[in-house]
């Protein structure tokens, strides 16, 4: 996955946010939502959001001391 693959997702949740909030359903991978959706739309933003994020993050993690 790519910074802009993670960015298009993120703007396809937003969208449907946006459409929900007007009114309208809206359909992200085969997947028909509605009003009583926004929680888990929202949820699937914020999921990419993370995703896009991590990007930025330094690699490497946590390094461990080696006590010989």
């Amino acid at each position: 996955m790519t910074q802009t693959q993670c960015q298009q997702m993120i703007d396809a949740y937003f969208q449907a946010e946006l459409d929900v909030l007007a009114g309208k359903q809206t359909t992200i991978n085969g997947k028909t939502m509605t009003t009583e959706d926004l929680g888990e739309i929202r949820k699937g933003r914020l999921e990419w959001e993370r995703r896009l994020s991590a990007f930025s993050r330094p690699q490497g993690g946590v390094k461990l001391a080696s006590f010989n």
